[in-house]
């Protein structure tokens, strides 16, 4: 099966996953709206967010599926699921011992995370109450990231794309439940949890479909555990770096009343490409990486990442144009309604604008990490991800503090610090996957990014026509900004196509190449 075809199969789970999460958020923001309420409720989704992102969405399962994949090469079907059932266990017991101890630190972990409002009697005990609700999906989510790496190394995409749209379900369902934005908050919350026990049991049922049976029990600190250990752990936390900025920079935002609910807003735009492309395409070559390593065949190694590579920008880098050019034009047509004002509109797009040039650094961070992770290499990228992390976390504090003495909003200055940590962890990756020799991009991935640039500054020029004309737009399309938006964003997607095919960003070849893999 083609890096093309796995990452559609990738893509088109994720996709309706995030289509339904973006109806989820619509309805969450015209409820809570950007305030204290809203805040508290974000720094709640902070650890639900983290974990979804850097277990569930192949950080754990880029460290695991490497070592499950060659026990069973070596030593046969029943030694990988030994070693499934052996890792289990122990992830099962560090997990609820870190959500047990997190509740009962809860109220000194939030001085940290949302120290702004520590003065405030009804909003600060609000966000210790509805983060120490939803601190069990950690707990499911360890489960789900090793089910998904045993499901990723047998060919099945499906279901752990597709496993999240629960948590989107959940999520919606909860929204109209309670009286008031207070009442919402609490039902949103323990949904989240709910969906966490419901996405590991389909899961649990993808991976008996298998013929994989796991079993629950005492965990035993085995050989096969501590070397999947040794993998997981600096591999979780290299593929965390970016999810690790986030909370730092919402710690900071807490120091000004709405941030949160703008930077989530923002998050939930930049988020979209991250999710459809980054992280297909990194689960979708590492198997193929980790067979061509453990063969010694550095032709096809390149090969793949070329590829890989080549498609991640020619999907990313026209929709980092897209929210560079038109930031407020998508936050104002899909999130203004309810509580959640043009002025909140505003203030999103500010941080929309600075999240945008980072999105390719954040997509090739998981297309060049796995180049590591093929070679059990976990701790290489573990250090240029805490080394982004002292970047976002000194620029960001410097940048936010440094507005705010200017009487303007700080906000915008933690979505610089994000994107530029992002760009100084791609370049690390880069240029030590060159100077080890195991990867030189090929001339054929230069003339495409080339390509790719040359079209995606095409459709950065319509779409600044066609926001320019927007009201216009909007009054064809039933008098609705929304619906006018979406036209744009059809318009741009359909152009963008045109303008890859003319000028070689995508060719026919890989589309062909995916229909008949």
């Amino acid at each position: 099966m083609s890096v093309l075809r796995n990452t559609l199969t990738q893509s088109g789970w994720t996709l309706g996953s995030r289509v339904l999460g973006f109806a989820r958020d619509l309805v969450i923001l015209a409820k809570l709206g950007a305030g204290p309420v809203a805040d508290a409720f974000f720094t709640a989704l902070m650890f639900p967010n983290l974990f979804r992102r850097v277990f569930a969405e192949g950080a754990f399962a880029q460290a695991f599926v490497p070592a499950y994949a060659r026990t069973m090469e070596a030593e046969g079907e029943e030694a990988a699921r030994k070693l499934a059932e052996e890792t289990l266990r122990g992830l099962l017991a560090v997990t609820v011992g870190l959500v047990v101890v997190a509740q009962l630190a809860m109220p000194w972990i939030m001085l940290l995370l949302h120290g702004g409002y520590r003065n405030d009697p009804v909003h600060f005990p609000l966000a210790i109450l509805l983060t120490q609700i939803t601190m069990p999906y950690l707990a499911f989510m360890a489960l789900a990231a090793l089910l998904s790496g045993v499901l990723n190394s047998a060919g099945r995409f499906a279901l752990t794309a597709g496993a999240p749209t629960l948590l989107n379900l959940c999520l919606l369902g909860a929204a109209f439940i309670g009286s008031d934005n207070y009442e919402v908050a609490k039902s949103l919350c323990v949904a989240v949890s709910i969906a966490g026990a419901l996405q590991v049991a389909l899961l649990w049922y993808g991976v008996s479909r298998q013929k994989v049976r796991l079993r629950i029990g005492m965990p035993k600190l085995t050989p096969g555990v501590k070397r999947v250990a040794a993998l997981a752990i600096p591999g979780t936390i290299a593929a965390s770096g970016m999810q690790i900025n986030i909370v730092v920079s919402q710690a900071l935002a807490s120091f000004e009343e709405g941030a949160k609910s703008w930077l989530y807003s923002a998050d939930r735009l930049y988020q979209l490409p991250l999710g459809l492309v980054g992280v297909a395409v990194g689960l979708a070559i590492l198997p193929r990486l980790a067979r061509a390593a453990r063969a010694s065949d550095e032709t096809d190694s390149r090969g793949i990442m070329d590829n890989g590579i080549g498609l991640a920008m020619a999907l990313t880098i026209p929709a980092a144009a897209a929210l560079m050019v038109a930031p407020f034009l998508f936050v104002d047509s899909f999130f203004t309604r309810g509580d959640f004002t043009s002025d909140d509109a505003d203030l999103t797009a500010r941080a929309l604008v600075h999240f945008g040039w980072g999105v390719p650094a954040f997509v090739l961070i998981k297309v060049l990490a796995p180049g590591f992770f093929a070679r059990e290499d976990t701790r290489t990228p573990m250090n240029f991800s805490l080394i982004s992390v002292a970047v976002n976390t000194v620029l960001g504090a410097g940048l936010f503090f440094y507005l705010k003495s200017q009487g303007l909003f700080g906000f915008p200055g933690l979505a610089i610090a994000t994107s530029t940590a992002a760009w100084v962890n791609a370049g690390l990756l880069f240029f030590v996957l060159q100077r080890r020799g195991w990867y030189r991009p090929g001339p054929e991935l230069l003339k495409r990014l080339v390509s790719v640039l040359v079209a995606s500054a095409a459709l950065g020029a319509l779409l600044w026509y066609l926001a320019s004309i927007s009201d216009v737009i909007s009054d064809f399309a039933l008098d609705s900004k929304f619906l006018g938006a979406i036209l744009i964003a059809m318009a741009g997607a359909l152009a963008y196509l045109v303008f890859a095919l003319l000028f070689g960003a995508i060719r026919l070849s890989d589309i062909k190449g995916a229909r008949r893999s």
